[in-house]
């Protein structure tokens, strides 16, 4: 009996690879850069003949060579332009407000993450804790900015403030997820080797929920930058966010939407920032899926 289950075991054909694992290999690097900016590279094309003649929204939308251009002064200034606001102050707006985003962002990482895994692990936390958190959720933060202005006024821990409340609730929301959804059989047998709680949650729980915690993290990553613009125009004067803002007030729009591909390109690049890090910290489970 047993001769014929191997047998058939051996017959069966390997399972395929997926199609994201087949792809990597196959396209290389280049290849993958080629695919990932094809379609910006398109757009912008797209973009540039629709708006040649001016015609593009009545001509309110400038093309994307005076958006360069404009990037360019606004980044590396230019002494025959006279007086310009926005010359050579790229990099200050975007130091600015990166570190705003970082102190927000790690605020609600330092906040977020253990509530979270406290919540998922226990059930009096979560009766104590979860309800306030999913009434306070769905509230924008664009209405907590008058609160933000009247307590903090126009200082930068007003915007960090912003900043913490839109990244605190994806990233405690799945943190908690992370937490539940763990295999009892690990915990069972953490316990019958003699782990205590604090071990458990330290060499058990955190890491299972690990890939959850990281999903939080780049969603809350994501709406943190959608926080700093929101509160640069408002409660603070400096960043990407009052430049743009301003920009749009004196009808500069090539600067608006060089502000606004900035803004992305920030994004962007954060977001690949915690992708290496999740690499790093879940390399485990590469070397897991290799011995099997």
């Amino acid at each position: 009996m047993s001769t014929v289950v191997l047998s058939a075991e051996k017959s069966q054909p390997a399972p395929r690879a997926s199609l994201g694992v087949s792809l990597g290999p196959t396209l290389g690097r280049a290849g993958q850069l080629v695919a990932g900016l094809a379609l910006p590279v398109a757009l912008v094309a797209i973009w540039q003949l629709a708006s040649t003649d001016g015609s593009l929204f009545g001509g309110a939308l400038p093309s994307p060579d005076r958006v360069w251009r404009a990037w360019l002064v606004w980044a590396f200034g230019n002494p025959g332009m006279g007086l310009n606001p926005y010359s050579g102050t790229w990099w200050d707006n975007v130091v600015f407000s990166s570190i705003r985003v970082a102190k927000g962002f790690g605020l609600a990482i330092l906040v977020g993450v253990p509530l979270g895994i406290m919540i998922g692990w226990s059930r009096a936390v979560a009766l104590a804790v979860d309800p306030t958190i999913q009434i306070l959720r769905p509230i924008p933060i664009t209405a907590w900015l008058p609160i933000s202005l009247a307590i903090f006024g126009i200082r930068d821990f007003g915007a960090i403030f912003l900043i913490l409340l839109g990244a605190f609730y994806p990233i405690v929301i799945n943190s908690m997820h992370g937490a539940r959804g763990i295999d009892r059989n690990w915990i069972r047998a953490a316990m019958m080797m003699g782990a205590s709680r604090t071990a458990i949650l330290r060499r058990v729980v955190l890491p299972a929920a690990l890939p959850s915690i990281f999903t939080g993290l780049r969603i809350g990553l994501g709406i943190g930058w959608t926080a700093v613009i929101v509160s640069e125009m408002v409660a603070v004067k400096s960043g990407l966010g009052y430049v743009l803002w301003d920009a749009y007030y004196v009808g500069r729009m090539e600067v608006v939407i060089a502000d606004m591909v900035s803004i992305g390109v920030m994004g962007f690049l954060s977001d690949r920032l915690i992708v290496l890090l999740e690499h790093w910290a879940l390399r485990w489970r590469r070397l897991q899926s290799f011995s099997a």
